[in-house]
């Protein structure tokens, strides 16, 4: 992992840019979705002893919609590094940005894994808690009808369908990022790839670039 090299890197530090960006746009949309259609209705505050259970499911997915965009984030930056892998502030960028993906969609995908166990667990009770039925517990696998301010057609597998490719998508968005960050610490010569000299093959090749060899050499003057 620790093997950057100043010829095949950069492209393969593009790739992985694009990758994140593109995994980043998923994982977003997806998140919004559930948001949009499912969640909301959930997390509104009612009088009931179940109310907490919905709370996994609005912090995981709000984790999981920041990660999206930070992915994004991270994938442009890593993007821009791979053309410009000398510059000092890049490379603090993309350490900083890189590792707070990681651990952020690290925590996503632990996250929706736990809203899927609960999900499953109690056959979708948590995302009826948005309905008006009082006294008669129902879950999203019940026959009972129930006055629900959503449809209620298939909440119970459309939320799965949802959850498992995001709780995916944000298992590669953290992988990616770990990669990304590891090339961060290549390109500083930082542990555990201070071995690999890609910075000091990037500052020997700054030194010998033409612009600076034209500040290092001074003309010479017409008058000696």
């Amino acid at each position: 992992m620790c093997g950057f090299d100043k010829d095949k890197g950069p492209r393969r530090l593009m790739k992985k840019g694009l990758t994140l960006i593109l995994v980043g746009h998923i994982s977003f949309i997806l998140g919004a979705i559930v948001h949009g259609n499912i969640l909301r209705h959930v997390s509104r505050p009612i009088k009931d002893i179940r109310a907490g259970a919905s709370a996994e499911y609005t912090v995981a997915n709000v984790i999981s919609v920041t990660s999206g965009l930070l992915s994004i984030a991270t994938g442009i930056i890593a993007i821009v590094v791979s053309r410009n892998l000398c510059s000092l502030k890049l490379q603090i960028g993309l350490l900083v940005v890189s590792l707070l993906n990681a651990l952020i969609s690290a925590a996503c995908c632990i996250g929706l894994i736990l809203a899927i166990s609960i999900t499953v667990a109690h056959n979708g009770a948590g995302l009826m808690l948005g309905c008006n039925d009082t006294e008669v517990p129902i879950n999203a696998r019940s026959p009972i009808s129930a006055r629900c301010p959503f449809d209620t057609t298939r909440i119970y597998e459309t939320t799965l369908a949802l959850w498992i490719p995001c709780a995916a998508f944000s298992a590669a968005e953290a992988g990616l990022s770990v990669w990304c960050f590891i090339v961060g610490l290549a390109l500083r010569g930082l542990a555990p790839c201070g071995n690999s000299y890609i910075k000091e093959q990037l500052e020997e090749e700054a030194v010998c670039s033409p612009h600076s060899r034209r500040l290092i050499v001074q003309p010479s003057s017409p008058d000696a």
